[in-house]
């Protein structure tokens, strides 16, 4: 089993944080695993984590669709943060919006985290893939 120390879970959709821990748990050793209902506490949370010179997330999961700040909202100010390290964003969205993959697309090519796009709802598979790629 994998071995991972930090995962975000950035949704506001509690059935999907629910699905996504159960299938993580059963596929990788994960020691934290911290949930936001949206991208403004998420972020907040990293920042105080980057002044604290602490563990970043290796993992983080990333719904568009939320309230307060969405996915795309988070994404750039994400990538704008002084963040040396590789982080695995996982794009996970119910839209089917051809649009919304071709932005995904769009800030691959902005951050050298590497970014995956990923239809609701996440398969165990799926999760298998993200956690081996770490």
């Amino acid at each position: 089993m994998k071995n991972i120390n930090t995962i975000f879970i950035i949704d506001d959709d509690p059935i999907t944080v629910y699905g996504i821990k159960k299938i993580l748990h059963s596929v990788a050793v994960c020691h934290h695993i911290f949930e936001f209902k949206n991208g403004q506490t998420a972020i907040d949370e990293i920042r105080k984590i980057i002044i604290e010179n602490s563990h970043l997330p290796e993992l983080i999961f990333l719904d568009i669709n939320m309230p307060v700040m969405d996915g795309w909202e988070f994404l750039e100010a994400f990538i704008s943060l002084p963040i040396s390290k590789n982080i695995n964003i996982n794009i996970v969205t119910s839209s089917i919006d051809q649009y919304d993959k071709e932005k995904s697309e769009n800030f691959k090519s902005l951050t050298h985290h590497r970014i995956a796009f990923n239809s609701k709802p996440i398969r165990r598979s799926e999760i298998e893939e993200i956690t081996k790629a770490i």
